[in-house]
């Protein structure tokens, strides 16, 4: 009882963080680069994927921007795209989807503020590996040293539980339904984490770089199947998202907009999950990139958000055109199997879902682990990055065990957390990335 007591209010409290701190600051900030570098995430998009294979001849880095941005994509296809859409539906209802596309259109400017910052004041570690991220612009770009340390703080809270307790844990779920134990679901999961993890960031990225690809393929070509069957269904759909979204009636107590303010909050709860968009995670991963000018990572990185929220949309009208979300009894990635059962018939749909879960997480699992390791490195040295990859790696199991609604609780209010103390960095120094931005592209031909 006390457990569930503690669960309420701090899903209470990171409502209130949500709607009081989170929503205005991304919307404000979000709004302004947005229009100060003249909708730089829609108008330098097919640059964005055009420079993503491009070969950087003279630039200095530790791995190329494809395997950077595998790396990014490895960390935000995870549970969000999946078991997150189910939670979304569930809790804020179809309005939650219009609300996260909303949020990564917004944040995807702040992503690229961040990771131009992230790549202007990166530095080498002892083992001569380039590394940065809020931390690191926080403390040399600002000169607030103790909101970077806490900062890297959150973000090694956040490893534990967003890329380490939620990933397993939706992992253990429906693997225990077909009679395997979560313990050893996430024994297992350990075990393949490790192998890759204690390799460091090259190794991350050659497996990222290899999986990804596949398994978002394969998982959207799945989902496409089921669409392509309900595709008569799509147009009554969308209009019912955008009802949803802008729902002014009266609510629970009788307040007035209630389910607008449901939706708005999970949708951004699970915009910032699925897209880690202005959290600070991919100005980390981005920092190890071989940059031939910070601007161009920054458009790189405008590739993640909109592939993420491609894939989200996806599972989001899967859920919506089979009819599962309305189901009593289905939570978290049951609800998402339960749905591509219904649409691809038998247990293929099962195991698809299974299958690009245990991909999703995994990948998800490894990316947070070097974010976390480079927090750790900023904080205590690199000396003491073994020790945090050894305790990351013998959570992992725990995760399995735990409460689903805990979880979730938990990763969001980290998530949280990290996204405030990266905005007030962005906000203080937007005026450097828009004099860098406008200086590059009146310069150079993209």
């Amino acid at each position: 009882m006390q457990l569930v007591s503690l669960v309420q209010y701090l899903k209470a409290f990171n409502h209130s963080l949500t709607m009081g701190v989170v929503f205005p600051s991304i919307l404000f900030l979000g709004l302004y680069l947005s229009i100060r570098l003249n909708l730089v995430q829609l108008r330098m998009l097919p640059v964005a994927f055009r420079q993503l294979l491009k070969k950087q001849e003279n630039a200095e880095g530790n791995i190329s921007h494809y395997e950077a941005i595998a790396s990014v994509l490895a960390g935000n296809f995870g549970t969000g795209n999946i078991s997150g859409m189910a939670v979304a539906l569930s809790t804020g209802g179809p309005g939650a989807l219009v609300w996260m596309w909303i949020m990564a259109f917004l944040g995807s400017a702040i992503q690229y503020a961040s990771c131009i910052l992230g790549v202007q004041y990166r530095t080498k570690n002892s083992k001569q590996e380039y590394v940065g991220g809020p931390m690191y612009y926080l403390s040399s770009g600002l000169g607030w040293n103790k909101l970077a340390a806490a900062f890297a703080l959150f973000t090694i809270f956040a490893a534990f539980t967003v890329g380490n307790f939620a990933q397993v844990n939706s992992i253990a779920l429906p693997l225990a339904k077909i009679g395997i134990h979560p313990l050893l679901s996430g024994v297992a999961v350990a075990l393949l984490t490790a192998a890759v993890i204690l390799g460091g960031i090259s190794r991350f990225a050659k497996v990222a770089s290899s999986i990804v690809p596949i398994m978002a393929l394969f998982y959207f070509a799945s989902a496409l199947y089921i669409l392509a069957q309900h595709i008569s269904e799509l147009p009554r759909l969308f209009a019912m998202m955008f009802r949803s979204a802008f729902d002014l009636s009266a609510g629970v107590g009788g307040v007035l907009g209630y389910g607008m303010l449901r939706a708005i909050s999970t949708g951004f709860d699970r915009g910032l999950f699925a897209t880690d968009a202005g959290t600070g995670i991919v100005p980390i991963m981005q920092a190890g990139a071989r940059s031939e000018h910070p601007v161009m990572d920054g458009v790189v990185t405008l590739v993640a958000p909109i592939c993420v929220m491609v894939v989200c949309t996806t599972t989001a009208l899967v859920l919506l055109a089979t009819g599962v979300w309305r189901e009593t009894g289905l939570e978290s990635t049951l609800m998402v199997t339960e749905a591509f059962t219904q649409g691809m018939g038998g247990g293929f749909g099962y195991t698809v879902v299974i299958l690009s879960l245990v991909l999703f997480s995994y990948t998800t699992i490894l990316a947070w682990g070097c974010c976390g390791e480079k927090a750790c490195g900023y904080l205590f040295g690199t000396h003491n990055v073994g020790r945090f990859q050894l305790l990351y790696i013998l959570l992992i199991p725990l995760g399995a065990l735990l409460r689903v609604d805990l979880t979730w609780v938990l990763a969001d209010l980290c998530i949280s957390l990290m996204l405030i103390t990266n905005l007030a960095a962005v906000a203080r120094l937007s005026p450097l990335v828009i004099g860098e931005s406008r200086a590059y592209f009146a310069t150079h031909r993209v």
